[in-house]
C-alpha cells in the first residue's frame, strides 16, 4: 500500500516506531501511543506491525517472549538480554558469503539469522546477572 493511502493510524504508528532503535513489542509501542493521547487499540498496534513487517518495512524478531519490531530492515545481527529480554543492534559488518553455505541435500539458504545471548550492561549494573 503506498504510504500516501496510509489510514491515520497506520501513519501514526509509524511515525512512532520508526527512528525507534530499542525493538519495542507492540505492546510497548500501544502502551507509549496511549501515553501520547494517541486512540488506537492494541490490536490495532499488532495487526498494523504485522503488516508493516510483511511489506518489509519492518522486521520481525521472534524469540522468547513477545515478538519485538525492527524499523533497521538492513541485514544487522542483535544481542539479546537473557535477563530483560532486550534486544540491541550489533555494529559488526553483515555476513552476505553466510548466505551462500551449503548445509546438504535439499536445503536452500534464503538469509541468516545470528542473535548473541547474554547479560546487557544495565541488567550488570543492577547485579541482576543470573541468566
Amino acid at each position: 500500500m503506498s504510504i500516501n493511502r496510509w489510514t491515520q493510524q497506520r501513519r501514526l504508528i509509524w511515525e512512532a516506531i520508526k527512528d525507534r532503535t530499542d525493538h519495542p513489542t507492540a505492546e510497548e509501542l500501544y502502551q507509549g501511543l496511549r501515553r501520547d493521547g494517541a486512540r488506537v487499540s492494541l490490536a490495532t498496534v499488532y495487526r498494523t506491525l504485522r503488516a508493516l513487517a510483511r511489506e518489509g518495512l519492518l522486521r520481525e524478531l521472534h524469540g522468547p517472549g513477545p515478538d519485538r519490531f525492527d524499523p533497521n530492515t538492513s541485514p544487522h545481527y542483535h544481542f539479546r538480554c537473557r535477563v530483560c529480554g532486550r534486544i540491541f543492534d550489533v555494529e559488526i559488518p553483515y555476513k552476505d558469503e553466510l548466505d551462500q553455505v551449503e548445509l546438504g541435500p535439499g536445503f536452500i539458504v534464503t538469509s541468516h539469522a545470528i542473535v548473541w545471548e547474554g547479560i546487557c550492561p544495565a541488567c550488570r549494573e543492577k547485579g541482576r546477572d543470573a541468566a
